[in-house]
């Protein structure tokens, strides 16, 4: 199976400015903080158990120095969750597993089979970080007696991760990367500085995990000529210019807040909650890989919406707003939003599609008046306080639009895409009745 390490070595001189959705590093967040906030494990009174423990160790691995990108970050944590999910549930079947037909595996350690299970899929699918991985590897083994059990948990592993990479094989992922060439025209979208490339115009075309994507597309955005498109325009150029009289303290720091990576983000904050709420493995494992499958899907189904539209971005829209043909849309040649627009179109909103999609899944676990406190890695030191996921999501969305960088109509529909997803992906691996 390959390893994208094609497509991670495209976005290396990128990276090196921007970590692509989210993390302008050297921009924003000196590297060394990064680095050690994304190392930070969260405090809580439950110890974690085996899977919160490779769920921390995974993001440590993607850490934006590392030149990862949060589309291939999506996949390879689906992927690596569900494994932990489907060797678990050969041991003791409480779900439904996401690939079925591994042995039943009742007398061995579940925490063996967890650990093997996520160093196959990190080692094979990040390995530049196999010595972070194999390190912890070895640690969890040292921690459990060596017998049949031990030894029948790593076979288990091993086997619910091969079987998961075997199922994702020629999934699309690998020839998402082609070149894209835009088009002439008011409308159209066009490379941003600092890029000058567009990012994975096929990832709409890898197979979700779960969801149909005829039953979750996006309309389309708004006509330029439209009175509601000038609306947008006016606001996003009034509230995101890089210079703003009318965005507030509080609005610029949500803007910065949640730049990072939506994957990075969520899975933080699924992280929290799922120590607060001390689950054991098999819970945790469900939950962290519904998580993972919706913020995938959200992504493979924005990106389809993304190149069939191909709609500019705001800094395009604005400087270019004398050939639009709308009369109520006025140019501003010098005009540049508060944060580095991402090199991809701008409708739909995919860091809103993914919000949504994972808010929509911790709602369906655990309701939505869970309070929590979350940071950021590209704003360290702050922590933002929540009741409920939806809060987090309907922030996560405007962040967008107050960084200057989306439509206030690409962060609606973005809004629309993601909750529809995470509700359909909330109905996978069920519990065993």
């Amino acid at each position: 199976m390959k390893t994208h390490l094609t497509t991670r070595r495209a976005f290396g001189r990128v990276l090196s400015l921007a970590t692509l959705f989210g993390i302008a590093a050297s921009l924003t967040v000196p590297q060394p903080a990064i680095a050690s906030e994304a190392a930070r494990a969260p405090h809580h009174q439950h110890q974690p158990n085996a899977v919160v423990h490779w769920n921390s160790i995974a993001a440590e691995a993607f850490a934006p120095s590392q030149g990862t990108n949060p589309m291939v970050q999506s996949r390879t944590m689906a992927i690596l969750h569900a494994s932990m999910h489907d060797a678990l549930n050969a041991i003791d079947r409480r779900y439904q597993p996401y690939t079925p037909g591994l042995p039943k595996a009742p007398k061995a350690s579940p925490d063996a089979a967890v650990a093997a299970a996520a160093r196959e899929v990190l080692v094979r699918l990040l390995p530049e970080q196999a010595t972070l991985v194999e390190t912890a590897y070895g640690q969890a083994l040292m921690k459990l007696r060596d017998g049949a059990a031990k030894t029948a948990g790593i076979a288990t592993g091993q086997a619910a991760a091969w079987a998961t990479m075997n199922r994702r094989q020629g999934d699309g992922a690998d020839n998402a990367g082609e070149a894209y060439v835009p088009r002439t025209g008011p409308g159209e979208y066009q490379f941003t500085a600092p890029f000058n490339f567009a990012a994975l115009p096929g990832w709409g075309r890898v197979q979700p995990f779960v969801i149909d994507l005829r039953e979750h597309t996006a309309d389309g955005p708004q006509a330029l000529s439209s009175v509601q498109y000038a609306h947008d325009l006016a606001h996003v150029k009034e509230i995101g210019h890089l210079h703003s009289k009318t965005r507030t303290a509080e609005q610029s720091e949500i803007a910065s807040f949640w730049y990072e990576d939506s994957t990075s983000g969520w899975n933080r904050i699924a992280n929290n909650v799922v120590r607060q709420r001390g689950l054991d493995n098999w819970e945790a494992a469900r939950a962290f890989t519904l998580l993972h499958f919706a913020m995938a899907d959200g992504f493979i189904a924005g990106f389809a919406a993304k190149y069939e539209h191909r709609f500019w971005r705001p800094v395009t829209a604005i400087q270019a707003a004398a050939t639009d043909g709308n009369p109520l849309t006025e140019a501003d040649a010098n005009w540049q939003p508060m944060l580095v627009t991402p090199p991809v179109p701008d409708y739909p909103s995919t860091h809103t599609v993914l919000g949504w999609a994972a808010a929509e899944v911790l709602i369906d676990l655990f309701g939505d008046k869970q309070r929590y406190g979350l940071t950021s890695l590209t704003l360290p030191g702050v922590t933002r306080h929540y009741r409920g996921f939806s809060q987090a999501a309907q922030e996560n969305g405007l962040s967008r639009i107050y960084a200057g960088i989306h439509f206030r109509h690409a962060v609606k529909d973005g809004r629309r895409q993601g909750r529809g997803i995470g509700r359909s992906v909330a109905e996978a691996l069920a519990p065993v009745r």
